[in-house]
C-alpha cells in the first residue's frame, strides 16, 4: 500500500482541500496542458490525414503508429519512472514533445505534405508521452495522503477530461485561423507544461537500491498484475472495452459524411465524451463509491459501450453528442475506481512499473482500438463499426462478471473491502 505523504499533503488534511495542496495544483496544470496539446494535435492531424486520403484505414493507422512505442517501450518506462527523478523524465518528454509540434508546422508549409512523414512525427510523439505517463501518474500517490485518494484520483482525472474537453473544441474552431494557428496554440501549451514541471518539490527518497536493470526488474509490474487477479480482470476489462468501443479515429468520417459538418464539428465530437467525463468526476471527487464498487466498475463499461451505440445511430448533431457524453461519463465511472484500486494495492517502489503497464493496457485499447475502428469500418462502413465494437463491450462485460467474480465483489476501491458472497 502506499505510503502517506509529507510536506505539501499532510495526513491531515481534510477531502474539502485537495485543491489547496500546491504539489498537486502543480501537477494538475500540467497534466491539463501537456493534454491538451495532445488533443489539438489529434484533432489536426486527423483532419489534415483524412484531406489528404479521404480513407479509413488511413485514419487507423494514426492508432497503430502510435501503439508501436508503448508495445516496445513500456515496461522500460516504468523502470526508469521507478529509478530515477520523475519530474525529469516527464521534462524530457516534453522536450520531445516540442520538437514534434515544431516539425507539424514545418510539414504543414509543404504544398503537397507527404501522409508518412506526419506518421513519423506521432510515432516521436507517442514515443515521448510512454515514458511521460508511468512518472506524471506516479506522482499523485506522494502528492495526498492514503485517506483521500480516491478522491485525489478523481480530481486528477477531471484535468485529463478538462484538456480532452477544451482541446478538440479550441483546436476544431482555431482551425478556421489556420492550422499554423493551432499548432502555435500547441507550442505555449507545452511550454506552460514544461515550467511547471520545475516548480514541482522534489519526489520522496527511493528506498530501493540502483540495481543494474534487467529484465526482471523491468517485468515486475507485469507479474505483480498477473498475480493478483483482481488488478488483472479490472485491467483487462478496460483494454478490451476501450479495443472494442473506441471510435476516435472515425470521428472524421461521422463529422463530414454523416452529421456534414466542418472541423468546428469535429472538435465538438471529440470533445463530448470529456464533457459526460468531467461532470462525472466532479460527482466522484465529491461523492466516492463507498460500496458496491465492483459492480460500479461493470456498470460504467455497459454505459459507456450503450453509448457508443446509440451514437452509432444517430443522424442527428445534437443528438450525438448528447450520447457521446454518456461514453465518457461510463468510461470515467469504471476508470476513477479502477485507478483507486490500483494506486491502493501497488507498493511505492513498483508502483511505476505496474502504472507502466496499465498505461501499456490504456494505450493498447484506444490505439489498436482506432485500427480496429479503421479496419471494420473499411468492412462495414463507419456506423457498422462502432455499433459492433459496442455490442462486443456489452458481452464482454457479462463475461467478466461471470469470469472474475472477486471483481463483482468489490465493496470499496480505496480498501479493497468485498462483498461477501451471496448464500
Amino acid at each position: 500500500m502506499t505510503t502517506a505523504p509529507s510536506g505539501d499533503a499532510p495526513a491531515h488534511e481534510s477531502d474539502s482541500r485537495i485543491f489547496r495542496v500546491r504539489a498537486f495544483w502543480l501537477l494538475f496544470i500540467i497534466r491539463c496542458a501537456s493534454m491538451m496539446s495532445y488533443q489539438m494535435i489529434g484533432v489536426v492531424v486527423g483532419w489534415q490525414i483524412y484531406d489528404l486520403t479521404e480513407s479509413a484505414m488511413a485514419l487507423g493507422l494514426i492508432g497503430l503508429v502510435q501503439l508501436t512505442p508503448s508495445i516496445f517501450f513500456t515496461l522500460l518506462s516504468g523502470e526508469i519512472a521507478d529509478r530515477f527523478d520523475r519530474r525529469i523524465v516527464v521534462r524530457c518528454s516534453y522536450a520531445i514533445q516540442t520538437g514534434v509540434t515544431i516539425g507539424l508546422i514545418g510539414l504543414t508549409l509543404i504544398p503537397h505534405p507527404p501522409v508518412s512523414a506526419f506518421y513519423v512525427l506521432l510515432f516521436c510523439n507517442a514515443l515521448a508521452r510512454t515514458f511521460e505517463g508511468p512518472s506524471l501518474q506516479s506522482l499523485l500517490p506522494s502528492l495526498v495522503p492514503t485517506s483521500i485518494l480516491s478522491r485525489a484520483i478523481a480530481a486528477y482525472s477531471s484535468s485529463t477530461r478538462m484538456a480532452t474537453l477544451l482541446g478538440p473544441s479550441v483546436g476544431g474552431v482555431i482551425y478556421a485561423f489556420g492550422v499554423i494557428t493551432d499548432y502555435t496554440c500547441c507550442l505555449v501549451l507545452m511550454a506552460i507544461a514544461m515550467t511547471t514541471s520545475f516548480l514541482l518539490p522534489p519526489p520522496a527518497a527511493r528506498t530501493s537500491a540502483r540495481a543494474k536493470m534487467t529484465w526482471t526488474s523491468m517485468s515486475a509490474g507485469v507479474k505483480y498484475i498477473w498475480g493478483n487477479s483482481l488488478l488483472f480482470s479490472a485491467i483487462s476489462l478496460d483494454l478490451l472495452a476501450t479495443f472494442f468501443g473506441g471510435m476516435t479515429a472515425l470521428l472524421p468520417i461521422f463529422a463530414r459524411d454523416i452529421l456534414e459538418t466542418g472541423p468546428w464539428g469535429l472538435g465538438i465530437l471529440r470533445s463530448s465524451p470529456a464533457v459526460g467525463a468531467l461532470l462525472m468526476s466532479a460527482v466522484l471527487s465529491r461523492f466516492p463509491v463507498t460500496r458496491s464498487a465492483g459492480y460500479v466498475i461493470l456498470g460504467g463499461a455497459a454505459v459507456y459501450a450503450l453509448g457508443s451505440i446509440l451514437f452509432a445511430l444517430s443522424h442527428i448533431f445534437l443528438l450525438s453528442v448528447f450520447f457521446l457524453f454518456f461514453v465518457g461519463a461510463g468510461d470515467t465511472i469504471s476508470q476513477v475506481n479502477r485507478k483507486t484500486l490500483m494506486q491502493i494495492m501497488t507498493p511505492n517502489h513498483v508502483l511505476g512499473r505496474v502504472t507502466a503497464v496499465n498505461s501499456l493496457s490504456t494505450t493498447i485499447g484506444n490505439q489498436l482500438g482506432q485500427f480496429e475502428s479503421g479496419v471494420t469500418a473499411a468492412w462495414f462502413g463507419a456506423m457498422g463499426s462502432v455499433v459492433f465494437g459496442g455490442v462486443s463491450v456489452l458481452l464482454i462485460v457479462g463475461i467478466w462478471a461471470w469470469r472474475y467474480p472477486e471483481l463483482r465483489r468489490i465493496e470499496r476501491a480505496d480498501s479493497v473491502g468485498l462483498i461477501p458472497d451471496s448464500p
